[in-house]
């Protein structure tokens, strides 16, 4: 009776705009990231850009939550968007978090498993914005969601692999007595694995709506 009741009712569709724009924010802030990790002169450039792309989110997140409030029918559990756009927005706000703790630690170059991470994370973004769009027809798009969600598991599972290369590799370095080298460099390492985490939570809130829309 509510979901009939529901289609008769107007609904507010720009929530799916909304969605979108987070999700190409989260991409934007990922490629920016991946650029920062090629290091050189222009990881200063590349924080800075980190850094805008998460006050836009942090708007777009402004905007979903005065719509929840105001759209009298929304297309999903106020909860559900709430949760989506957190999800979304925790990634990018943990996208600067680890470019300040670069800026931080003043780190200048990094090593090939820092910069394959990055790569996974411009990957899992990617499929995070051919998923976002597909929410305003659930039923429809259901099959490729699921593709889509199980894509950034393995994803998030490539990225663990690296972390613990990686880390093993700094150790390794840094075993005749660099104790910085390897204190910074599992910093930087931690806050990769945390980036990558952030896109498995969004994975995990899209593959939530699939099952409860179903």
């Amino acid at each position: 009776m509510l979901r009939w009741f529901q289609a008769l009712m107007p609904r507010e569709d720009s929530f799916f705009d909304l969605f979108t724009k987070h999700a190409t924010i989260v991409l934007s802030g990922a490629q920016a990231l991946r650029a920062l990790l090629a290091g050189g002169d222009t990881i200063a450039r590349y924080c800075q850009e980190i850094g805008t792309h998460e006050a836009a989110a942090d708007e777009v997140t402004r905007q979903v939550l005065t719509a929840v409030r105001r759209t009298f029918i929304t297309p999903f559990d106020r909860s559900d968007i709430q949760d989506l756009t957190t999800a979304l927005d925790d990634a990018i706000d943990q996208m600067n978090k680890t470019a300040k703790a670069i800026t931080l630690f003043e780190v200048k170059s990094f090593a090939p498993c820092m910069q394959a991470m990055g790569g996974t994370i411009v990957e899992a973004s990617e499929l995070v914005l051919q998923a976002v769009p597909l929410l305003s027809s659930i039923g429809n798009n259901a099959t490729r969601l699921n593709q889509l969600t199980e894509q950034i598991i393995r994803i998030e599972e490539r990225a663990d692999q690296l972390y613990e290369q990686g880390r093993k590799e700094l150790y390794l370095a840094s075993r005749d007595g660099n104790a910085m080298h390897f204190i910074v460099g599992v910093e930087v390492y931690d806050h990769l694995e945390k980036v990558v985490d952030r896109l498995e939570d969004v994975s995990n809130e899209i593959n939530a709506l699939v099952v409860d829309h179903l």
